[in-house]
């Protein structure tokens, strides 16, 4: 088995580093080039000559920031020198880009002197929107980043100090509330007096605490006021105490201790020394201060964080720098000042205590993280970061007046972020608003499974549905408890348990009349609604409900038979399917018969072919349909293009005005240049393709799934049903709770769409 050692030696190896420029533009044509560069490319240089600030319009200045650095202070590693800060420095700029969307550059310096630095940054600085100083040694740094904070008009800075001083301060505000204490009563003690220390230690007075209460430790001691060899930034928390002089002795008795200094200095008989509840901050990387097994090993009542993953409570800068960022970018903010440091603080500290996304729980493998001693502080996954964070520092920027643009909508920006960060699309956003105009009642089928039972609660918490779980209540309770949910306002139905003998009965009755003539007994019917799905089907088919959501637990196979037996396909059709919809970055594209046709002939590709028509039109959306194969247009005779070829020929004859067209191979669907250019008669000519009909389920099936698993950020929505009589909708076994919740959506629009044909 290989070590990390030797797993990241090779990632870097093999990707040559981790950053690449990409194109927002495309350059393929003479036209494209003009555009981009000359001629077309002077006249927002003009523009801008004319107003400076239109650089913010016309270029990316407003999502620049560079990371600078020297190499003195790289992590735990020390002055390593420019080149080999690289790699963290592209380490940093991967993070910027994953979860706030900017774009940073690594600028690594070949000097050491302070005046240098500032000069480099301050001539390139119109190229970029901000400064984060990264890995430059104390007390360097303090002066560096005053200068330019002075100096710049752009925010600056160094996430070392105030970026490890902004999320240990949202921990400690939530350690303090865990601990029931508050700070400007706590005492205390920190080891190290670098330039996070510091940084740290002022903002903690910053939020109340007192100074008379703080003792900073250094490598030779506490900081006195006794002492002659303390810099400027020690000389404000030297401590006027002469009774201690070693870390043993300022920790006893102390309520926090904050550790950013070297690992295994604090000792299991310190830990026992501090006060009832004791926090501790062991920050050091990658070997804290003492370790999380000692620590709690020393005193089970301990509220402990370190800089690691692999434990509870992570204080980790990615909580912070990318979010902070955004803020201030998108308000083009002259400054980064300690009102947007604090809104940052409190929005961090605040999202711990509201319930936990499931994509957080799925990423760390645990049922649910609940406010508490093992979760103070939020995930560095949690998505809802950049919205919550983001939001705060720009409102701050506004307030405190270093903003130069003004955001007047606050949906719409938080809805940006969220669609920058790919957590919502268009789409996804149009489909939650119309359901929540008007929600169905949903019955979700398989109550005993998390993913379906979070989903449940999550579409009532979205104002979406008013939700029917079936199953055990027992059972059910049970699991919500487990996984702390809350199941106020959701009905249980125990579809086996006698108080339902009445309606299993009334549900028989139907079904059996209703297949009278296809050999169904009442007896029969009456032992299937002992079954999640016929009992839920018939509760659609009644009116009972308006939507029914299922497939976790149950094979396609058994779900399709039931939905033909108890629903029934549309009259004007032989056939129903599925489509997935695909949002990605070049568009939204429609994919039928994703599940249920594993060989269709022509009849059936024709009723998929009408079905995807008006499907994509229910998504508000003109279809433009390719009907694929491995051929195009007749160049295979024989097997199974034929049968393709067959169903375009029948759509083009009866739907004049339909843009459809086949068979053809997905390039040539794709490709508009290309297929125009090869086949100029197309009925698509000028079109771009964005619904895909395949010509069996194999290949359908294995084309979104390879799609999805090549672009993880393309958004899947599905599986849609189309053609049955009733809102019954699929999930499979895979599904997340995002993709449940989703077509819980899509579901109620549909029973909202089918009340209203009915005039109801």
């Amino acid at each position: 088995m290989s070590t990390l050692k030797e797993e990241t030696l090779q990632l870097h190896e093999v990707h040559r580093g981790k950053l690449a420029v990409s194109l927002k533009v495309d350059i393929e044509t003479k036209h494209d080039l003009s555009l981009a560069y000359t001629p077309g490319v002077a006249e927002p240089c003009l523009e801008i000559a004319q107003d400076r600030e239109q650089v913010y319009r016309y270029t990316g200045k407003g999502n620049a920031v560079a990371i600078v650095t020297d190499g003195t202070a790289v992590l735990g590693l020390g002055d390593i020198g420019p080149e080999a800060a690289l790699p963290v420095m592209e380490g940093k700029a991967c993070l910027f880009k994953r979860f706030g969307g900017v774009d940073a550059y690594p600028i690594c310096l070949n000097t050491k002197d302070p005046e240098e630095i500032v000069r480099a940054v301050q001539l390139i600085a119109p190229g970029f929107g901000g400064i984060n100083l990264e890995d430059i040694k104390a007390p360097e740094c303090f002066e560096i980043e005053r200068r330019l904070k002075e100096e710049l008009d752009i925010p600056v800075m160094h996430d070392d100090q105030h970026g490890t001083a902004i999320i240990s301060s949202a921990g400690l505000i939530n350690a303090l509330q865990v601990a029931g204490k508050k700070i400007e009563n706590v005492k205390i003690v920190v080891n190290g007096a670098g330039a996070s220390a510091v940084s740290c230690t002022k903002l903690y007075v910053s939020l109340g605490a007192r100074l008379e209460n703080i003792v900073m430790v250094d490598s030779k001691g506490v900081i006195s006021k006794a002492r002659t060899d303390l810099n400027e930034q020690k000389r404000y928390f030297a401590t006027d105490r002469t009774d201690i002089h070693t870390l043993a002795e300022a920790i006893k008795g102390a309520d926090v201790f904050l550790g950013l200094s070297k690992g295994n200095v604090l000792s299991q008989d310190m830990v026992r020394s501090m006060a009832a509840s004791p926090i501790v901050f062991a920050l050091a990387n990658p070997t804290p201060e003492i370790s999380y097994e000692d620590a709690m090993a020393a005193r089970p009542d301990v509220l402990m964080a370190t800089g690691r993953s692999d434990y509870p409570n992570q204080i980790n800068n990615v909580i912070g720098f990318p979010y902070i960022f955004r803020g201030a970018l998108d308000t083009q903010a002259k400054a980064i000042n300690e009102e947007m440091k604090i809104a940052a603080v409190h929005a961090i500290a605040n999202l711990a205590k509201q319930p936990v996304p499931d994509v957080v729980n799925e990423a760390y493998h645990v049922n649910n993280f609940t406010f508490g001693p093992e979760y103070f502080i939020p995930k560095p996954v949690d998505p809802r970061l950049i919205t919550e964070v983001s939001i705060a520092v720009a409102h701050a920027a506004m307030k405190s007046g270093v903003a130069r643009k003004n955001i007047e909508d606050w949906d719409a920006y938080r809805t940006h972020l969220r669609e920058l960060m790919g957590q919502e699309s268009q789409l996804t956003r149009q489909l939650y608003d119309t359901a929540r105009r008007n929600p169905q009642r949903v019955v979700f089928a398989e109550g005993g499974h998390p993913n379906m039972l979070k989903a449940a609660v999550e579409a009532k918490a979205e104002g979406i549905c008013h939700p029917i779980i079936l199953g055990n209540e027992e059972r059910i309770e049970k699991l919500a408890h487990e996984l702390d949910l809350s199941l106020e306002g959701i009905e249980i139905v125990n579809l086996r348990h006698d108080r339902e003998t009445e309606r299993r009965e009334r549900y028989a009755k139907i079904l059996a009349e209703k297949r009278a003539r296809e050999g169904a007994t009442y007896d029969e019917a009456t032992d299937k609604m002992f079954e999640r799905n016929y009992f839920g089907m018939m509760m659609v088919e009644t009116g009972d409900a308006d939507a029914f959501i299922t497939g976790l637990y149950t094979k396609y196979s058994n779900t399709i038979k039931v939905a033909k037996e108890v629903i029934g396909i549309r009259p004007e059709y032989n056939h129903f399917g599925t489509m997935h919809i695909l949002n990605s970055k070049k568009g939204t594209y429609f994919l039928a018969d994703t599940l249920i046709n594993r060989h269709p002939d022509a009849s059936t590709l024709i009723d998929i072919a009408k079905l995807a028509d008006q499907t994509v039109r229910f998504f508000n959306h003109t279809p433009v349909i390719a009907m694929l194969s491995y051929s195009n247009f007749g160049s295979d005779q024989a097997g199974s293009p034929l049968k393709v070829h067959e169903a375009v020929a029948y759509m083009q004859k009866e739907y004049p005005e339909l843009a459809i067209d086949g068979e053809m191979q997905v390039n040539f669907a794709m490709n508009r240049e290309l297929r125009d250019a090869k086949y100029p008669f197309t009925r698509l000519k000028g079109k771009d393709v964005n619904t895909l009909v395949f010509p069996n389920l194999s290949s359908a099936n294995s084309g979104y799934k390879l799609i999805q698993a090549m672009t993880p950020d393309t958004e899947l929505i599905g599986p849609i049903q189309m053609g049955l009589n009733k809102p019954i909708h699929f999930t499979d076994i895979e599904s997340s709770v995002r993709d449940i919740v989703n077509i819980t959506a899509v579901a109620v629009i549909d029973a909202i769409v089918d009340k209203k044909k009915a005039g109801i």
